[in-house]
């Protein structure tokens, strides 16, 4: 068996675990923000500042809003169709020439293991 090819099976299912729950706790920060857009809302239609269906659509806009990237808020000039899914960008902190060093000096300790490995097998 490749034991480089369980780190990146693990790393694999770490991101996969970690994007579940990056998921689960945006669609609950979007929920707190639709409930307190809908308090503000109730609040401003009691006052008589704003009708309902003015209500509705402010609280539809502001969720809307905030499920777009930051690229895409209204001061921005690309249009995006409706229906067609938003982009999502991953932005690496590290420097790909690092990571790759890491890389080759992980791998080359690997070899060297394996070889202790079969010498002190004979």
């Amino acid at each position: 068996m490749n034991p480089f090819g369980g780190i990146v099976q693990k790393a694999f299912y770490l991101g996969l675990g970690l994007a579940t729950v990056a998921g689960e706790k945006a669609g609950e920060t979007i929920g707190e923000l639709r409930t307190q857009a809908s308090k503000l809302a109730d609040e401003l239609v009691e006052r008589g500042e704003m009708t309902t269906e003015e209500a509705r659509k402010f609280v539809d806009d502001l969720v809307r809003n905030s499920q777009k990237p930051i690229s895409e808020t209204p001061n921005s000039s690309g249009s995006r169709d409706k229906d067609s899914p938003r982009t999502i960008n991953i932005d690496d902190d590290e420097d790909t020439s690092t990571a790759s060093n890491e890389v080759d000096i992980l791998k080359s300790e690997v070899e060297a293991l394996q070889e202790e490995l079969k010498r002190l097998q004979k």
